[in-house]
């Protein structure tokens, strides 16, 4: 694998995570009630409980993102 190869995959890869990032906060943003709805008929949780995992997760997800992706992109857009 080359680094010019290595470098699209870690750029598509992160736009295509900050597109599902981008897609769960729509969701959880603009239906929180239907989201709500289809999780607490999986499981007993509170409104509470559910917006604080919901958005630890994407807080986690972003992290991620910018570690394992955005970042070694950018130092590879640096260093060649």
């Amino acid at each position: 694998m080359t680094v010019d190869l290595f470098q699209a995959v870690l750029g598509w890869s992160a736009l295509i995570n900050l597109g599902v990032l981008l897609c769960w906060f729509l969701l959880i943003s603009v239906v929180p009630g239907w989201i709500y709805e289809l999780h607490h008929k999986f499981y007993s949780i509170s409104r509470e409980s559910f917006n604080s995992i919901h958005y630890a997760g994407m807080m986690i997800f972003k992290l991620f993102n910018f570690m394992f992706f955005i970042v070694p992109y950018v130092a590879l857009q640096i260093v060649t």
